[in-house]
C-alpha cells in the first residue's frame, strides 16, 4: 500500500464502502485531524464527528459528480475537516441556549451547505492562484490579518496607503475573476 495514490482511489473506495481501505484512510488521516481539532477548542469526539462527516460528504459529492481532487487526498481531506471544524465553532459561537424551543436543522441540509462550502472554498482557492504573485502574497496576508504596517514591511511597499490600495485592487482582481467562473452563479445560493 502505497501513500502516494491516485485520490480517486480513495473516492472510489469510500463509495465502494471498501472497508480495507476506509480502515487505512482512518489510520493515516485522522491522527492529524484530531490534532487539529484539540488545538482549536475540540475534544476527541469531536474530531471523530467531524472525520466522519468530511468522508460522509465526499462520499455524496463524488456520488453525484465525480470531482477530481487536484491536490493529494491528505490536503484535500483535511481542508474539508478544517472548513467542517470552523463551521462547528462558528455554529456554538452564534448559538443563543434557549431550552423552551430547541430547534435542530436537518442534517441533509448541513450537509448540502457543507458541500456548498467546500465548492466555494474550491472555485477561491483555484482564482487565488490565476491572479499575479504580489496579489496572491498580499491577499494572503490580508486574509491572516496581518496589520497594514507589517504588510508594508514585509512587502516593501512605501506606506499603509500604497498596501490598502493593493488589498483593494487586489481582491477587486480576485472578485473579478471568480464572478467570471462558469461555477459562481451555481454556488451563490443553496
Amino acid at each position: 500500500m502505497t501513500h502516494n495514490r491516485d485520490p480517486s482511489f480513495y473516492l472510489n473506495a469510500l463509495l465502494e464502502e471498501n472497508t480495507k481501505e476506509i480502515q487505512v484512510v482512518y489510520q493515516r488521516y485522522f491522527p492529524k485531524v484530531r490534532k487539529f481539532v484539540l488545538q482549536n477548542k475540540g475534544q476527541q469526539q469531536d474530531a471523530e464527528d467531524i472525520f466522519q462527516k468530511a468522508l460522509l460528504q465526499l462520499t455524496i459529492r463524488y456520488q453525484k459528480e465525480k470531482f477530481i481532487i487536484k491536490s493529494s487526498f491528505e490536503a484535500y481531506l483535511f481542508t474539508v475537516c478544517k472548513n467542517l471544524w470552523r463551521r462547528e465553532l462558528n455554529k456554538s459561537k452564534n448559538k443563543v441556549t434557549n431550552y423552551e424551543v430547541i430547534e435542530l436543522k436537518a442534517e441533509n441540509n448541513d450537509m448540502a451547505l457543507s458541500i456548498l462550502e467546500q465548492k466555494r472554498w474550491e472555485l477561491f482557492d483555484e482564482t487565488l492562484n490565476l491572479i499575479s504573485e504580489n496579489c496572491q502574497k498580499i491577499l494572503k496576508l490580508f486574509f491572516a490579518k496581518t496589520p497594514y504596517s507589517e504588510m508594508v514591511k514585509q512587502m516593501n511597499y512605501n506606506s499603509e496607503t500604497v498596501a490598502r490600495q493593493r488589498v483593494f485592487k487586489c481582491k477587486a482582481k480576485l472578485i473579478e475573476l471568480v464572478k467570471k467562473d462558469t461555477r459562481f452563479n451555481s454556488l451563490k445560493e443553496l
